[in-house]
């Protein structure tokens, strides 16, 4: 026996304690002095508990350590942190407390129930089942929730084992299994027959028709082919399609199945007229009667008063295939008796649709900008007899004088005859009226600029002649020319093109640029003159210049000798300029 310590206990005995544990005797001898237990356990008695140290009276009783009897007041949850609830509330104590030292028990519950998922599922038991009982439904469901298989329909009343089997090695399987029906109803769908599901070829995905619920009440969404049933389709027996139970490869296209309507069809006959063999274009599914071609599917769209038509009047003789689309296929005698205007006679189009709409024969609008010649202005309002006289559309001329000769001819203001003015009104005219003409100059060789753009026309165009009118200045401003005195232009031979020192803007202010003739504001005689007459001696005769006013030359002789080897030298300003005209040494 190990090393024992001793301390007095309330009752006057020593008794032994071992380790950090008090002895059984030691509570066997305070129990003993309160009357409640026998005081024959002795001393030495090894305490068989462990840690445990609790009142012994909450299990045992004072006539006997056995049998244990647990008292309603021992609180498992508070002294273990494991509360018994449900099943293991009867449980006895002894099949979790294999060793009377409690602290050993453990709490996990692979520890005490045996894992038949063999690890499949984890340790943890509580995920699917409560302490009430391993066998659980309400519970079992709820799990399955989690999984891609929830339970719903007959799957809630069926066995797990229906589907978790046992393997080849015993276990069940409970994880991983496919989710798809045929894993467990591959025999089911072998063995029906009405209709053949395997011969049928149908698929093995037992949801597209089946729910569930139940095999019965079986439903197909034919919508999930890419043919919906609808109309006079959805009450027919899936036989009448598909004979001999065969579903697989069914054709969609509607000949494949009313092939013999198409043909026994007189009225209108579908097989002579060629008609499409796809009904679809013609009937809906509702039944044959009041089909309805839908004509804006051709290249000839039916609108206005095409509508109404009987489709025997455009396809004679039930013809249907190479019916011409061009009007006059059909509106010849239309176009032949017309005499208001005489279509035939004026030339008009065959086509109808330049003038008229499919609404009516009435209202026909001819739209004259389509033309070459589009109608703006005064045009736009005038009955097309004014232009096209005698009824004769084809061929009329577009240009004005065509129409306008008589205007042109009698207009005085100005006489547009004798004044040599263009036959091209719009030249000054537009279609709005003829008053308020005007002549865009700009548009001749003589840009009117400055002053003589408000000069009235006969300021120029005397006598109304406009045609050979020159266009140099001195033309018209010869009288501004001669009467000028300062300087006079004339005596000082000054050139006759203004624009040399005038603008159009006015006569003031003119400038005459003298280096052209002799630099005078540049080169070396820049800044060596006052005024003009420094070189013009002759105030009326700007012709006439001298050099010598600077340029004395007194020697005469000296100057000679210098200029013996010049031809035609002379000793005068004249000369000098024609060897020195820029001023400068030759």
């Amino acid at each position: 026996m190990s090393a024992k310590r001793t301390r007095e206990t309330g009752c006057g005995r020593v008794v032994a304690f071992r380790g950090p544990v008090v002895a059984l005797a030691v509570i066997a001898c305070c129990l003993s002095a309160a009357g409640r237990i026998s005081a024959a356990q002795d001393d030495d008695e090894d305490y068989p508990h462990g840690d445990f140290i609790e009142d012994c009276a909450l299990c045992h009783g004072d006539d006997g350590w056995k049998p244990a009897r647990i008292s309603p007041e021992f609180d498992h949850g508070r002294l273990s942190r494991f509360e018994l609830v449900g099943a293991h509330r009867t449980a006895d104590c002894r099949a979790c407390h294999a060793s009377l030292v409690f602290a050993d028990a453990p709490t996990d519950c692979n520890a005490c129930h045996q894992d038949v998922h063999l690890g499949e599922l984890g340790p943890d038991c509580a995920r699917c089942h409560v302490p009430r009982s391993f066998i659980d439904r309400r519970n079992f469901v709820q799990m399955h929730t989690e999984t891609r298989f929830p339970l719903v329909g007959s799957h809630l009343a069926a066995d797990c084992e229906a589907c978790h089997t046992p393997q080849p090695a015993g276990a069940r399987r409970w994880v991983g299994l496919a989710p798809e029906c045929e894993t467990c109803h591959i025999d089911d769908y072998r063995a029906t027959t009405d209709p053949d599901h395997v011969n049928s070829g149908f698929p093995t995905d037992c949801g597209a028709c089946h729910t569930p619920i139940g095999w019965t009440t079986a439903r197909f969404d034919h919508a999930l082919t890419g043919f919906p049933l609808v109309g006079a389709h959805r009450g027919l027996d899936c036989a009448q399609c598909h004979v001999g139970d065969t579903f697989s490869g069914t054709s969609v296209d509607c000949f494949s199945c009313h092939q013999a309507d198409y043909e026994r069809t007189t009225n209108p006959d579908h097989g002579a007229a060629g008609f499409p063999t796809d009904c679809a274009l013609c009937h809906g599914p509702t039944g044959w009667k009041d089909a309805d071609f839908d004509h804006a599917l051709t290249d000839f769209p039916l609108t206005g008063a095409h509508l109404a038509v009987d489709c025997t009047r455009c396809h004679v003789g039930g013809v249907y295939t190479g019916t011409p689309t061009d009007c006059y296929a059909c509106h010849q005698g239309d176009y032949e008796r017309t005499t208001d205007p005489n279509h035939v006679t004026a030339g008009f189009p065959t086509d109808c649709a330049q003038c008229h709409t499919t609404s009516g024969w009435g209202g026909a609008n001819f739209d004259h900008d389509a033309t070459n010649f589009p109608l703006t202005g005064s045009h736009r309002a005038l009955d097309c007899t004014a232009c096209h006289a005698g009824g004769v559309y084809a061929g009329t001329p577009t240009d004005c004088y065509a129409c306008h000769q008589g205007d042109y001819e009698r207009t005085t203001d100005p006489n547009h005859v004798t004044a040599g003015f263009p036959t091209d009104c719009v030249a000054c005219h537009d279609t709005s009226s003829w008053a308020g003409a005007t002549f865009d100059h700009d548009a001749t060789n003589f840009p009117l600029t400055g002053a003589h753009r408000a000069l009235d026309c006969t300021a120029c165009h005397a006598g109304g002649v406009y045609a050979g009118t020159p266009t140099d200045c001195y033309a018209c401003h010869r009288d501004d020319y001669e009467r000028t005195t300062d300087p006079n232009h004339a005596a000082a031979g000054f050139p006759t093109d203004c624009t040399q020192c005038h603008t159009t803007s006015g006569w003031a202010g003119a400038n005459f640029d003298h280096d052209p003739w002799f630099p005078i504001y540049s080169g070396k005689h820049r800044g060596k003159w006052d005024r003009c007459s420094d070189c013009h001696v002759q105030p009326n005769n700007f012709a006439v210049f001298s050099c010598f006013g600077c340029h004395p030359h007194s020697d005469r002789n000296k100057t000679d000798n210098q200029h013996k080897d010049v031809a035609g030298y002379r000793y005068d300003s004249q000369a000098c300029y024609s060897c020195h005209p820029d001023g400068r040494k030759p």
